[in-house]
């Protein structure tokens, strides 16, 4: 499992390490049970803090797609429904998307809204 980051890129260094792990669970590159790199390993290895490493980790996290022990590390999470991974790295898209053209978040819920229909 590869995991780059890019100083470069306007998106937080904490969302390109969440969505590169994001996209493993989705591939399949990580399945259930993988336990995830170490923080600190992950930090110094991508020359980030390990804060940035750990923000990463708490939004997989909330996300439903990993689980956080201390002691223990991250590890993915068993029973995510196939494709979970993957429509949650599209509503980020599209989250981003809507920002780029200052569409409000009201705008973007009636778009979903439509769609899902």
């Amino acid at each position: 499992m590869l995991i780059r980051v890019d100083p470069a890129r306007p998106e937080p260094l904490a969302d390109q390490i969440a969505a590169c792990l994001r996209r493993a669970i989705a591939d399949g590159d990580a399945p259930a049970g993988t336990r995830l790199p170490g923080a600190r390993e992950l930090a110094a290895s991508l020359d980030v803090s390990i804060h940035t490493v750990l923000a990463g980790y708490q939004r997989l996290r909330d996300e439903g797609l990993i689980e956080l022990r201390r002691g223990r590390g991250a590890t993915v999470r068993a029973g995510i429904p196939d494709g979970r991974a993957a429509v949650i790295d599209l509503a980020r898209q599209l989250v981003d998307a809507a920002r780029r053209i200052d569409l409000d978040e009201t705008e973007l819920i009636d778009l979903v809204r439509a769609a899902a229909r």
